[in-house]
């Protein structure tokens, strides 16, 4: 390997250069609850924790969750950022970005099991194949970036589910 030239030094994963190690309580956040060091669907994991706090009595109130989001999202961008800048561009250890997704993918909607669960799985679908303007935030460096493309994901499986309980089956079937 040639060290002189940085096309062709491929970068050690434990060399942080200048950036400093985000702190344990920024850990904690940015990860959601550490739940981004899961070994395996790290974002998946991110998603459930998510569920987990909007399962509690409540939660689903309009004022509740979207005063929620919107801390959690803008505390989340400077997390992000920093979790960026220690573990590489859109860390898996990064999950706060999920949890905010999930919450608008839940937003206004009646907080019922079959809703929640399918709002669950169209989110982590709509994360994972990164539809048009998601892909676009994806590509972003920064916690702006990591954080907004699971936001318009979070929007995007909202209006999907908006629109299926205005369907008089789906909504028969779901909302039950």
């Amino acid at each position: 390997m040639n060290s002189t030239n940085p096309q062709i030094h491929s970068p050690n994963p434990n060399d942080h250069g200048s950036a400093v190690e985000p702190s344990w309580t920024t850990k904690g956040f940015a990860s959601a609850l550490f739940s981004g060091y899961s070994p395996v669907a790290s974002g998946t994991v991110g998603s459930a924790v998510a569920l987990a706090i909007y399962s509690i009595p409540g939660a689903e109130s309009h004022d509740v969750i979207g005063t929620i989001t919107l801390i959690v999202c803008l505390r989340g961008i400077p997390a992000s950022s920093a979790m960026e800048k220690w573990y590489g561009h859109d860390p898996a250890e990064v999950t706060i970005d999920e949890v905010v997704g999930m919450w608008i993918s839940l937003f206004l909607l009646p907080k019922k099991i079959l809703v929640v669960l399918a709002a669950f799985i169209l989110f982590r679908i709509l994360d994972i194949i990164k539809p048009p303007l998601s892909r676009r935030f994806d590509t972003m460096h920064g916690g702006i970036g990591i954080m907004m493309d699971d936001v318009v994901s979070g929007v995007y499986a909202n209006i999907i589910l908006q629109i299926a309980l205005l369907i008089p089956v789906m909504k028969d079937f779901l909302a039950r």
